[in-house]
């Protein structure tokens, strides 16, 4: 594909701008007891300093997140406020792919000319997830209670089925081998801590103290707490939920925050840590496949990508799935005849949990910090996301 044909052609996005936070596991860390809109937006700007870029160079913010949180209503506008600017700005909400299709947003905005220096913004907390109370005049009840986190994934209005239930019926449409996704399950936890160990999550983690209403640290969050070593005998001997999906092939709820620039070309060159790295948002794609049929999304999604890009599976230097279950990676390595041991080297959502809002941020954010690793290259990051979406963009790392 040729830079002419690029409709992303004005759009870099800074080499070592970004930062995460780190995920824990719901419930298990101070993260679960604040408002994490406040967080996020008071995150971004340590996170900004930290890689020495002012706050004042933004000209517009785009945030993204999926859970309820007091005065969602403001969003980007009062996230701006946190952040210590009064920044223009849009919110994003897509289930899973809100990471993404925030960068993708904040990507036209630059393109378009509207502004040189985009701000991404994501986060959920799923901890204690709000209730919601809604008028239904078609029942006795008159009013409906949902909890926005197990009502939404227990229940596909599209379907009548449940999120959880479509890696099963996927595994079963693609008669997929329990000994091998087992197998897979254990790599990605195996690529997770080898990845930690030798230093690469602090590459772009940060870790923060968490303060309370007054002002005082109630604790700190310095890892993906909530996530264990497995073994491939514990993942064998695990009970199935369902077809092939056991309680070690599938991600947890988690909390965080993830963030980075989107920029013009100049604008990149003078933030960047290493200017000399070039990174290129080319080319995005989305797709719903069959009801009910989610795993199977991303795989379609990377397909209608590769169409139009007329690039192969052999280009990629880096490939990254958002894989709430490990049956994802394994419809792709089977669909696309890819080794399923090249994806996900450095880690991936199915061990370090899952805020929906910012998962596929950070899951950008590894694959570009990886592909600079390798020396540069295509980078390939997927996700499925609300029953039967699947979404795919590509990147190049120079």
């Amino acid at each position: 594909m040729t830079n002419d044909n690029n409709v992303f052609s004005r759009v870099r996005i800074p080499y070592g701008t970004w930062g995460t936070s780190y995920f824990p596991a719901w419930q298990t860390s101070p993260l679960a007891e604040v408002n994490i809109g406040q967080f996020a937006g008071e995150a971004m700007g340590r996170i900004l300093s930290k890689r020495k870029v002012s706050k004042r160079h933004l000209d517009y913010l785009v945030t993204g997140s999926t859970v309820p949180w007091h005065w969602k209503f403001f969003n980007a506008p009062l996230l701006s406020s946190c952040l210590g600017e009064r920044t223009p700005g849009s919110h994003v909400e897509q289930a899973c792919a809100t990471g993404l299709q925030a960068i993708i947003l904040a990507a036209a905005e630059v393109q378009c000319g509207g502004h040189g220096t985009v701000g991404v913004l994501t986060f959920d907390r799923t901890s204690d997830s709000s209730v919601g109370v809604f008028p239904e005049r078609r029942t006795n009840q008159h009013t409906v209670a949902i909890n926005d986190m197990w009502d939404n994934f227990g229940f596909d209005p599209a379907t009548a089925g449940s999120t959880l239930g479509t890696a099963g019926r996927t595994a079963r449409k693609y008669k997929l081998d329990r000994k091998e996704v087992d197998e897979i399950s254990y790599c990605r936890y195996q690529q997770y801590f080898e990845a930690k160990e030798r230093g690469f999550l602090e590459k772009f983690a940060i870790p923060f103290e968490i303060l309370n209403t007054q002002g005082k640290v109630v604790g700190y969050l310095d890892a993906d707490t909530g996530v264990r070593q497995v073994t491939l005998e514990s993942l064998r001997t695990m009970s199935e939920l369902d077809t092939c999906v056991t309680k070690g092939g599938q991600t947890h709820p988690s909390d965080g925050m993830a963030t980075l620039l989107v920029t013009s070309a100049d604008k990149a060159s003078e933030f960047s840590r290493m200017p000399e790295v070039e990174i290129r948002l080319i080319a995005k794609a989305n797709v719903r496949t069959g009801p009910g049929l989610m795993p199977e999304a991303p795989t379609f999604a990377v397909q209608k990508l590769l169409q139009q890009t007329r690039l192969t599976m052999d280009d990629m230097a880096v490939v990254k799935s958002h894989n709430p279950f490990t049956v994802n990676d394994a419809v792709f390595s089977k669909v696309m005849s890819y080794d399923w041991k090249k994806m996900n080297r450095t880690g991936s959502s199915l061990v370090w949990g899952h805020p929906q809002g910012p998962t596929m941020t950070r899951i950008v954010i590894e694959a570009l910090e990886e592909a600079v690793e390798l020396g540069g290259g295509y980078v390939l990051v997927m996700a499925c996301a609300a029953g039967d979406i699947g979404i795919a963009a590509l990147f190049e790392v120079k």
